[in-house]
């Protein structure tokens, strides 16, 4: 009967316990950026929600960026776990036996002498150490995690700017479906006084009953407008909620009305080099690549002789009061003989796999270029979008007021009114989607840079 205590100290207990070397947490999604985890409860009134504001809440509550976070600690701990194989390994083993022994069972019969050896007991007091001194393979595997490690922490970082593009988008469509909002409310109550005007006109005998049905149909037509403009805002606030982790029957308002802002277009090639040196994703791309070749330096190591060292010391005796120190010491000398299809092929799949991180690094390289490139572009077009969608606004509200004056005056009938009034709602929405568009452009232009904390400045024409 053997009864053991065991303390192990370091790193190895993990190391031996089974734990899973891949991360359990995969990196987060494009999805994982629309969701968060809210906190705090609903306050009373509703809430006054800058721009700042939800996009501080992201950076704190935003759940692609927690699961980037999570993901940066797992890649730690394996590299913890990386780092003690280079390490000594050492326990202390404390075990009490009781020992009986059946000489007649094991083949052992002399005339004389007792078939039943004891019961007898001794106490061992130890402490083990293991080493493996000289391993490249390890070390090389060690290096390898470390830029794994540094890789997830610049991840982590590139996933605070799309925490920012993701709320700052959020937050504008929510400032468009408002201005929508308002902007259909005017078109209701121009609708009213038209609907208003055509009844006085029509009791009065001088004007048909076709023109009331027609600014009836116009005036409810507008109303139903409203209806679908106002669920559309309120879906929005609450995919803007999701996003910054704020409770859903939290009431809020868009405090922050984002104004057009002309933008200076700066040098093309300049930003280009600017954003390969400043996007945070295309330097954990280096770092895992970093990763990668170091792993094919440890798949070539494993070819190398490796050197362990074994040694204990401890007391053993009847009891702790009657023992007696001993110890030993071991050093052995591995040399891989013919395990030739072992060390090809895992060379072979490291090299496979260093050449395709290569190729996309290579492939990001460009991606960033083309979407700067794709950005600056949007930028100018939705500019002349804007002053285009703006000037037709003018001429619209224009029209109308003409219209109006020629039905008040009895030149024409009211279908030049009702034709110029939805003349100035396409040019209102025409207007509020440019000058989306715009604001738009700008922040993934700030994404693209990897600038998107100054989204500000952006926003704000730079």
């Amino acid at each position: 009967m053997v009864v053991s205590l065991l303390a192990a100290s370091g790193a190895a207990a993990m190391a031996q316990s089974g734990q899973p070397s891949q991360p359990l947490i995969g990196p987060p999604t494009a999805q994982d950026f629309q969701g968060a985890v809210p906190t705090g409860t609903a306050q009373p009134g509703s809430l006054a929600l800058t721009l700042e504001d939800a996009i501080a809440r992201g950076l704190r509550q935003n759940l692609g960026l927690l699961l980037s976070q999570a993901q940066t600690a797992t890649v730690r701990g394996q590299q913890l776990q990386q780092l003690q194989d280079l390490l000594p390994k050492v326990d202390a083993n404390l075990s009490e036996n009781l020992m009986q022994t059946d000489l007649a069972a094991e083949g052992l019969r002399v005339p004389g002498f007792p078939s039943i050896i004891g019961p007898f007991g001794y106490t061992d007091v130890r402490a083990n150490l293991n080493w493996t001194a000289l391993n490249l393979s390890s070390l090389h595997n060690y290096l390898a995690a470390k830029h794994d490690f540094r890789a997830a922490q610049l991840t982590a970082d590139d996933a605070r700017q799309m925490v920012i593009l993701t709320v700052g988008n959020a937050y504008l469509v929510v400032e468009a479906d408002r201005a929508e909002v308002d902007a259909v409310k005017a078109q209701v109550a121009t609708a009213k006084t038209s609907l208003d005007q055509a009844t006085a006109s029509h009791d009065a005998g001088t004007a048909p009953k076709l023109d009331v049905l027609r600014a009836q149909v116009d005036y409810q037509s507008q109303q139903q407008q409203l209806i679908v403009a106002q669920n559309q805002l309120a879906k929005d606030k609450l995919a803007l909620a999701r996003v910054i982790g704020l409770p859903m029957s939290q009431s809020f308002t868009v405090a922050d009305a984002i104004p057009y802002a002309a933008f200076d277009q700066p040098d093309v090639q300049s930003e280009i080099r600017q954003a390969l040196a400043a996007r945070k994703d295309r330097q954990a791309s280096a770092e895992t690549t970093a990763a990668m070749a170091e792993q094919r330096k440890a798949a070539s190591a494993d070819r190398l002789p490796t050197v362990k060292v074994s040694a204990d010391y401890g007391d053993i005796g009847v009891n702790l009061n009657h023992s007696h120190g001993t110890g030993d010491a071991s050093g052995t000398l591995t040399i891989p003989i013919f395990k030739e299809a072992q060390f090809r092929g895992e060379a072979a799949l490291a090299q496979s796999q260093l050449d395709q991180q290569k190729a996309k690094q290579s492939d990001l390289d460009a991606q960033i270029e083309a979407d700067i490139r794709d950005a600056l572009l949007d930028i100018a077009s939705t500019e002349k979008q804007v002053a285009v969608a703006k000037s037709n606004e003018e001429l619209a509200k224009e029209e109308l007021s003409d219209a109006q004056q020629r039905y008040a005056a009895g030149v024409n009938d009211n279908l030049a009114v009702t034709q110029a009034q939805q003349s100035v709602a396409q040019a209102n929405g025409s207007y509020i989607n440019s000058l989306y568009q715009h604001n738009v452009a700008k922040l993934n232009l700030a994404r693209s840079m990897g600038m998107a904390q100054n989204y500000k400045e952006y926003l704000g024409g730079k």
